[in-house]
């Protein structure tokens, strides 16, 4: 498939396998990436949807580093847990040092 030839989700998710391990970025960010800056919410609908497509929907948070798709994981806490598997300190489902953490695409693409 040619990269303009895919859907906006097609591309959420392509920006999202490239956050690495230990680190997180918004809904935000990944919209402003790829030009629709306005768009975070469909940024999070395509997350709610990337079930069982290999993507690292865990690594996504909101501009305040909140784990507000939580309730999109099986179990009460996986979110959190898989991101604390991976160094990332979680409390009361804030991801601390959220400045530290944060990979954004527009300067790490």
């Amino acid at each position: 498939m040619q990269p303009d030839t895919l859907s906006f989700f097609d591309k959420v998710y392509d920006v999202a396998k490239q956050v690495p391990m230990g680190r997180v970025t918004s809904y935000g960010a990944i919209a402003k990436y790829l030009g629709a800056a306005k768009s975070a919410r469909m940024v999070g609908y395509a997350m709610n949807g990337s079930h069982g497509k290999d993507v690292p929907a865990h690594r996504v948070v909101n501009r305040n580093g909140l784990l507000t798709g939580k309730h999109h994981f099986e179990g009460t806490n996986l979110m959190q847990q898989l991101l604390e598997n991976e160094g990332v300190e979680v409390i009361e489902n804030q991801v601390q040092n959220f400045e530290k953490v944060f990979w954004d695409p527009s300067k790490e693409l």
